[in-house]
């Protein structure tokens, strides 16, 4: 009983210690949302080139024009 009526720290002392914990915990989530926009930009780029190629094909088919 004895160990759990005192805590690991003094209050005063563990206050920087949660505040490191939560600022580590913040910029993790910062970092993994940067990813994931980047990400996120990078397949919005990919899917537009490939719309346009599908677009220029569908117009070569329905124009007439010989495909390669």
């Amino acid at each position: 009983m004895i160990l759990g009526a005192a805590p690991a720290l003094p209050l005063d002392e563990a206050g920087k210690y949660v505040a490191g914990a939560y600022g580590v915990f913040v910029t993790l989530i910062l970092v993994y949302v940067a990813i994931m926009a980047a990400r996120l930009q990078r397949i919005e780029r990919e899917l537009g080139v490939l719309a346009e190629l599908a677009e220029r094909r569908l117009g070569r088919r329905d124009g007439g024009e010989e495909r390669p």
